[in-house]
């Protein structure tokens, strides 16, 4: 088990606070002070400056034993969670919402390998941009979603799950891009292909475009069009720029269908993120979520 002394100290780190570890610990403030003393004299250091107003301080000490103490916890998490593996059967319905990206070029993959595993979870997947994921969640129709965008909603929690980024893509006979880089100005030049509003993708675009002073308002847009697959199609038949997950034009560029054009000075890097309701999320919701951050994704 982890020592409970480095618990405590974690929890006082955490809240910079002996009286609210206390509380959060269940235990007296004179046992928190304990604790932490018992730490001091055993690195034979101080771990926390006491400053004006009761606040406390990280020492240098303090720094050091913090960021050890966040692997220890993590690695104690994973061996706890590897060994319920072993002594739980796991079934039921797991409803999972995805926006376009992440349900066409992540999940795939993480839901048979999860299959695999928990055979007796029957997993329900529903898709649709990041505004339609959130609107699921909201109205209870899906447990867990995972999305692309960059939308807050206070009545939903947003954990980071993977990082993707966005490139500019022609196909490879492109007859009006002959260069590999292109400054942001020049975008203007070029029609372009689009996702509708509400797309994650889209607003992500606007937002790294809108840092060079170009709206998407401002750009030629050629056709609108729901999905990644149909804009990938359109730009093999067509002249057109487009902006993809890099996840999702990997065979692509492999097969020398597609290449990506650089922009001078822009790099459009995006989290997705589980998104869930406030409050404590059922077990099976929590597995898959624990399972799916242990995936390597290509």
């Amino acid at each position: 088990m982890l020592d409970f002394r480095l618990q405590v100290f974690y929890t006082v780190a955490r809240r910079l606070s002996f009286t609210r570890a206390a509380a959060e610990l269940f235990i007296s403030q004179p046992a928190v002070t304990k604790h932490i003393k018992e730490l001091e004299a055993q690195y034979k250091t101080t771990l926390f400056e006491r400053s004006g107003n009761k606040k406390i301080e990280f020492t240098a000490a303090g720094k050091v034993l913090l960021s050890h103490a966040e692997q220890l916890i993590a690695i104690y998490g994973e061996l706890e969670y590897d060994m319920n593996l072993l002594n739980k059967e796991h079934g039921g319905v797991l409803r999972i919402g995805a926006s376009t990206t992440v349900a066409q070029y992540i999940l795939p993959k993480v839901l048979a390998l999860f299959h695999k595993k928990f055979g007796s979870v029957n997993v329900q997947l529903i898709t649709g941009n990041t505004e339609d994921i959130e609107e699921a969640l909201l109205a209870r129709e899906i447990e867990i979603g995972i999305i692309e965008g960059v939308s807050r909603s206070p009545q939903i929690s947003y954990e980071p799950y993977l990082h993707d980024e966005l490139v500019l893509v022609a196909a490879s006979g492109n007859a009006k891009v002959k260069k590999d880089t292109l400054k942001p100005e020049e975008l203007l030049q070029y029609p372009f292909l689009l996702r509708e509003p509400g797309s994650g993708t889209r607003e992500v675009i606007g937002m790294a475009l809108s840092k060079h002073h170009i709206k998407l308002s401002d750009l030629k847009m050629e056709m609108q069009l729901g999905g990644t697959e149909s804009i990938k199609s359109y730009l093999s038949h067509s002249d057109c720029l487009a902006f993809v997950s890099v996840h999702s034009v990997l065979k692509e560029l492999r097969d020398n269908e597609l290449r990506i054009i650089d922009i001078k000075g822009l790099t459009i890097e995006r989290p997705f993120h589980f998104i869930r309701q406030h409050g404590q999320l059922s077990s099976l919701a929590e597995l898959f979520i624990r399972f799916a951050k242990k995936q390597k994704i290509d």
